[in-house]
This record gives C-alpha cells, sequence and structure tokens, in this order.
C-alpha cells in the first residue's frame, strides 16, 4: 500500500504502532553473545570453587557467595539487554520512509536502525546503526531522549566530510523517525503524503451515536439529542435519572418540551451569547430550578440536566437572612439614637411639669407630648425588638399554661365577628424564653390575623401547640432543626399572602394595611423575639387559602443536677417616694442634651454631680477625687472609651462604689465584658427624671 492510494476520509483510523509479537518478530540467534554467555558462567563456577573449599560457614566464604551471585545476576542483566532482539520494522513503516524524498530512517531508543530508505543509504551507507563517534553522536542521542519525552530532537550528523540537520519525532512505542535535512534546511513531503496529514489534521470527531457509560449511569439526568437547535432536537437516548428530574425524556420527544416556556425562551438568548451553565425551570414544576449543559458535535447535542432547587432555595435563604441582619442592625442603630432624643424629651418635660402642674393652661399641651412621646418610645422599644437587642429576662415556661393564660387576654382584642380556637398537643414542652416577648409575639400574630379574616367578612383565627420531632419540624419549614421542637402556630382562614409580597413581610415598616390603620412593626417584632429567643419562624400560605405562621422554639430540658433548697426572697425594695437625696455622683454621658438635664434635675434633688462628656475626661475626674466617689452613672456606648472599659480602668479609683450603666441598646450586648465585676446595674433608655432618681436613691442605699 502506498501513501497515494490512502483515501483522505480514512486518515483518521491510520495509526502508527509498534508491530506485536504476533505479526512475526523473530529472535535473532547470535553465535557471539551465546560463547560469551558460557564463558562468563564458567568464569564465575571457577571462581566459586575457593569457596566452596573454605566452608560456607566461615564469614570469608560467604561474604564471596554473595558477591559473586551478585555478579552473576548483573552479568546476566546487561547481557540480555544487549541481546535485546531488534523488532522488525512495520512494512507500513518502511512504505512511509520510501516515500520521503529526503534521507529518512526509523530507529530503536539505542541507536539501532531498523529501516532506511534509499537516500539514507546512499548518504550513510547500510550501517546497523546511528553514528556513535564524535560530537554527531552525543547530538543525535540527546535529540533521541527529546523524542522519549514526545517532543521533535533535532541533531547535527557528519558525514564525508558534510554536516546534516537531522530531526528526531517518536513513531510508535520505542521506535523514532529520524530525517535530515534537504536542500534549502527545510524538510519536504510528497504529495500523497500531504494529502493524508492533511486529512488527518482537518478530520473531526464523528458524532456520538450514544451516551457514554459515565452519562447513562450519572445520578443528574443526561441525554443524547439530534438537530441544529437543542430545544427543539429530538431525543435519541435518554438516562433514568432525567426521567425522574424532568418527568419525561422518552425517545423522539423534543428537549425543550421538558423546559418551562417563559424559561426556555431566555435559556435560547442565553445559549446564543454562549452564556453556560443555562439556568432553566422544569415544565412539570416551575418551581424547580435545574443548570442545563450542552455540548455539540456534527449536528448532536449532549445535554446534562441538574437539579439546583435546594440549592437555591438555601441561597435565597442565606440572602433574605443577610438582609434581615443588615437591616436589623441599622433599625438598632436608629433605635439607639432615638432612645437618647427620647431620654432629653422626656426630662424636659419633667422640668417644664415642675413649672407647669395641673390647672395650669400649658398642662394638657405638656401631657399631649409627653403621650406621644411614650408611643415613640413603644416604636423604638419594637425596633430593637426586631434587631434582637432588647433586653430579656428568660424564664422557664410551660408552653400549655403560658397560652391558655394568655387566652383570656386575646379574646378581648379579636372582635365578635372573628372566632378564636385553641388546640393544646399532647406533652407540650418548656421553654426558656422571655414571657412578655412571647406573649407580645403572639399578640402580633393573632392581631395580624384577625385583621385579614376581618377584611373578608369574618373567620377564624385558631393558636396550635405541640412537641414536633426534627423530622416533623423540617417538613414544616424548619430545615436546620435540630431535635425535638416547641411549636406555638397562629393560622386563619382569610385571603391568604400574596407570593410576591411573602418575602418582605419580615421587614420593618412593611404593611399591606391601609395608611393610619399600622405601622409595619408587627411581624417584625415577632421575627426579632423569635430569633432573639434562638427559635426560627416560618410561613406557610397560599391565596385563597389562609395563612399558618409557626413559631419553632428549643425544647428546654431541666438539668439533672439536684438543686439546692430555694432560700426565703426578701420582698421587693418599693420605689423611693421621697426622690431628693445626698452624695457625689460622676455621670458619663457622650449626649449634651441627655447629659446636661440629667444632671441639672439630680443637683435639685439635692445631689452632687459631676458632668463627664466621654470615658477619657471621666477617668481623669475619678483620678482626681479617688475615694470621693458615691456613684458613677455612665453611658455604655461612647465616642473614644467604652462603657465598660471605663469602668475596669476606674474602679481602682472608685473603690466599692456602685456603677449604673444607662444605654438604648440591651444590657446583653454588653454583659460579657462586665465578667467578674460586682455592684453594677442596668437602666435601659429612654427614662425619665423619676426614674432615674428612683433608682440612684436605691443603689446608693444599696452601698450605705
Amino acid at each position: 500500500m502506498s501513501l497515494s492510494s490512502i483515501r483522505p476520509e480514512e486518515a483518521p483510523a491510520l495509526r502508527m504502532a509498534e508491530p506485536p509479537s504476533s505479526r512475526g518478530a523473530r529472535k535473532r540467534f547470535d553465535p557471539l553473545t551465546t560463547v560469551a554467555v558460557v564463558f562468563f558462567l564458567l568464569a564465575v563456577g571457577f571462581a566459586s570453587i575457593p569457596a566452596w573449599n573454605a566452608g560456607p560457614a566461615t564469614l570469608a566464604g560467604l561474604l564471596l557467595l554473595i558477591g559473586l551471585a551478585g555478579v552473576a545476576c548483573l552479568g546476566l542483566f546487561v547481557v540480555r539487554g544487549t541481546a535485546e532482539p531488534a523488532s522488525e520494522a512495520d512494512p507500513g513503516a518502511e512504505k512511509l520512509i520510501e516515500a520521503l524524498s529526503e534521507p529518512a530512517a526509523i530507529a530503536a531508543p539505542d541507536g539501532r536502525v531498523q529501516a532506511a530508505n534509499a537516500a539514507w543509504k546512499a548518504l550513510l551507507g547500510s550501517t546497523p546503526r546511528l553514528p556513535k563517534n564524535g560530537s554527531s553522536a552525543a547530538s543525535l542521542f540527546a535529540a533521541l531522549g527529546a523524542a522519549r519525552r514526545g517532543e521533535t530532537g533535532k541533531a547535527s550528523i557528519k558525514t564525508n566530510g558534510a554536516e546534516h540537520e537531522a530531526t528526531v519525532s517518536p513513531l510508535g512505542a520505542r521506535r523514532f523517525l529520524v530525517r535530515l535535512m534537504g536542500q534549502g534546511g527545510s524538510l519536504a513531503l510528497p504529495s500523497a503524503a500531504m494529502e493524508v496529514l492533511t486529512a488527518f489534521s482537518t478530520a473531526g470527531t464523528p458524532p456520538p451515536k450514544v451516551l457514554d457509560a459515565f452519562a447513562a449511569a450519572s445520578p443528574f439526568g443526561a441525554a443524547l439529542i439530534e438537530g441544529e437547535d437543542p430545544f427543539d432536537a429530538k431525543i435519541i437516548e435518554a438516562n433514568a435519572a432525567l426521567r425522574a428530574v424532568a418527568h419525561g425524556g422518552e425517545t423522539g420527544q423534543a428537549f425543550g418540551e421538558l423546559i418551562d416556556a417563559a424559561s426556555r425562551a431566555d435559556a435560547a438568548q442565553k445559549l446564543a451569547a454562549g452564556h453556560s451553565p443555562l439556568e432553566v425551570r422544569l415544565a412539570h414544576d416551575p418551581t424547580r430550578v435545574a443548570h442545563l449543559y450542552l455540548s455539540k458535535s456534527d449536528g448532536r447535542w449532549v445535554a446534562y440536566l441538574v437539579d439546583v432547587s435546594e440549592q437555591k432555595q438555601i441561597e435565597l435563604q442565606l440572602a433574605q437572612s443577610q438582609k434581615m441582619q443588615a437591616i436589623g442592625q441599622l433599625a438598632g442603630g436608629v433605635a439607639h439614637d432615638f432612645n437618647n432624643l427620647l431620654t432629653a424629651i422626656f426630662m424636659q418635660l419633667d422640668v417644664l411639669a415642675s413649672r407647669h402642674p395641673v390647672g395650669d393652661p400649658s398642662y394638657e399641651g405638656l401631657n399631649e407630648i409627653r403621650q406621644t412621646s411614650t408611643r415613640a418610645a413603644d416604636l423604638v422599644r419594637k425596633l430593637l425588638a426586631f434587631s434582637r437587642k432588647q433586653t430579656v429576662q428568660r424564664e422557664i415556661l410551660d408552653l400549655g399554661e403560658l397560652i391558655s393564660e394568655f387566652e383570656v387576654l386575646l379574646r378581648r382584642v379579636l372582635y365578635e365577628d372573628v372566632k378564636l380556637t385553641t388546640d393544646y398537643g399532647r406533652n407540650l414542652p418548656q421553654v426558656r424564653a422571655d414571657r412578655g416577648q412571647l406573649e407580645t409575639a403572639v399578640m402580633n400574630l393573632a392581631v395580624n390575623a384577625r385583621d385579614a379574616v376581618r377584611a373578608q367578612g369574618g373567620g377564624t383565627v385558631r393558636i396550635r401547640t405541640a412537641r414536633v420531632s426534627q423530622e416533623q419540624a423540617q417538613a414544616m419549614g424548619y430545615p436546620t432543626a435540630q431535635g425535638d421542637q416547641a411549636l406555638i402556630e397562629v393560622s386563619d382562614d382569610g385571603p391568604g399572602i400574596a407570593p410576591e409580597i411573602m418575602e418582605k413581610i419580615f421587614e420593618p415598616f412593611f404593611t399591606t394595611k391601609p395608611v393610619g390603620e399600622g405601622t409595619g412593626l408587627g411581624l417584625a417584632t415577632v421575627y426579632g423575639i423569635v430569633k432573639q429567643s434562638d427559635g426560627w419562624i416560618s410561613i406557610d400560605s397560599k391565596p385563597g387559602e389562609g395563612a399558618a405562621f409557626r413559631i419553632f422554639l428549643p425544647v428546654h430540658i431541666p438539668s439533672s443536677v439536684v438543686q439546692p433548697a430555694p432560700q426565703p426572697v426578701a420582698p421587693k425594695r418599693p420605689a423611693a417616694r421621697d426622690l431628693s437625696g445626698a452624695g457625689r455622683i460622676l455621670f458619663v454621658e457622650d449626649e449634651d442634651a441627655v447629659r446636661s438635664v440629667a444632671a441639672k434635675l439630680l443637683r435639685a434633688r439635692g445631689y452632687e454631680v459631676m458632668e463627664a462628656a466621654s470615658g477619657e475626661e471621666a477617668l481623669e475626674l475619678a483620678e482626681t477625687h479617688a475615694g470621693e466617689i458615691d456613684l458613677m452613672i455612665s453611658d455604655v456606648v461612647m465616642p473614644g472609651m467604652q462603657g465598660p472599659d471605663l469602668l475596669k480602668q476606674a474602679r481602682q479609683y472608685l473603690g466599692a462604689a456602685p456603677v449604673m450603666f444607662i444605654s438604648g441598646y440591651a444590657e446583653s450586648e454588653f454583659s460579657d465584658l462586665l465578667e467578674g465585676e460586682t455592684n453594677v446595674s442596668f437602666l435601659p433608655k429612654p427614662i425619665d427624671i423619676k426614674t432615674l432618681a428612683e433608682r440612684v436613691k436605691q443603689e446608693l442605699q444599696k452601698a450605705a
């Protein structure tokens, strides 16, 4: 067969490989090698005679025998390598080099020539090996080393007084093609060989006929489809996973029928723009999301469909959680600053009230301002609850008793056209939470349900409590539940919640009620209370089928440690009626409006007050008046030195004097910074002068 007889379409099947032994590779008998082996073995045998005479039990004899055995093995290994027969050249390879016009030969790794064309023999003779002497040999064997690594090596061969550039390239296993440069320093191939190489380089991979074993057995959907447009292409074969994911995939079905129509149009545009993977929604259930990977080969496509619905749900939950956290931080910051303003307003009202008592024409106006400020303070408390920065007092609560006691108040809140039903499950657990906060959360949910059912002329609000297992909680909307959970469910048979607003209902100030009928903080407060109680809240609602809000709280497991007998508790100290007193107070507050008014009112009640606008200034005053300060009142969050840091540095000057922190944030935000401190109390803002004066007198009386 000549190169000119090879058709271009057959070129992809052409492969050069070392001929196997089944094709007639024969071992040649070399008499010189055989004689050498015989004499070598005789020499080893004669050398071992003295060792045997001395006896192998002696150390010298034993070492000599071991050395001779090693020499014998090494010698046989060398002889075997040099006597390895050269495999005969493939007839196809011989035809290839005969077709080359330049001198060419096929060589073995050790430099033996297996085949050569007439031009090679005319230039170098019929020598069985490549040149072995001089710089030509070094250059040529370096090129053979490069060819062993799969590269094309270059060398210089000197013969008959002239140097020839040569290239060495791999040709199958343990065979190399050596070609000498023609005139002009370039290699030329005959036209037939050029046709073969051109066809081989331009031939593409044939289109797949069936799915490969990996795709057929893969856990994600895979299909082989035929057609120019993958969404109009017909399915030739599909694996079982595709049928499970897309609920289709029969042979002959259009692949696009498995994808939702709107999603299919969007995916077609992204495919034309070169995007991959394509995010699509499945036709049988548009809520299911999948990633589509497409690979084309000559009119056929291999499509991979991976269901990522759970992954997308987790991503949405994470994004929503981060969004709510950011809103909570903003709300907490606003509430803190607003509490400072309300504190200043309340204290100024106290000053004005002393000048305009009951009966004064201005009294009614001042009273209206106080009531409005109180409503504003309630809004701030809700913001703090949403941001999880409200002061909490946790206690062990029985879930059934909590709701049954609270049910009486709930019935008063609901109107006559709204029916309230309760369902108490068996084996109700205990929870550890703030009673007031939990009642507020249930109240807000009940009021929200009441307004929903009244919008359609009345209905039923249902409150259910139960103990649910981890699996039940996960099925009811708590994906990360661990262990048993306490469930409080508030549901209604109202119009339900529209899907487009489902993700917004916990945001502060978002409401669907008319202007003036809601603040938009009810559900936001519930969200913050549940999160601050280490719980979870989920919603189950469809338009026209009502809504169900489910609060999950961790079940409290009582400690098995025997608790000591309860000690008699002293009755709470009654509020001081006489708000006057005596003592030196260090008042630290960065807000001028709060500090100046509070200090003025405390002085009016007999106290000596030293004012400081920062922690650094307060530390200097404490050092100057060491041992003379009876009480320090300090804000928590201030520019520069914070309140807890101030206490740690000023304690050496304060001695055992009590310290009272005031802040718009929750006590839990900084309580861990006061570990080991004694005589420390907390008063949340906003505060009025009556509350402040009562607490000041109580703290000084306890320290006396």
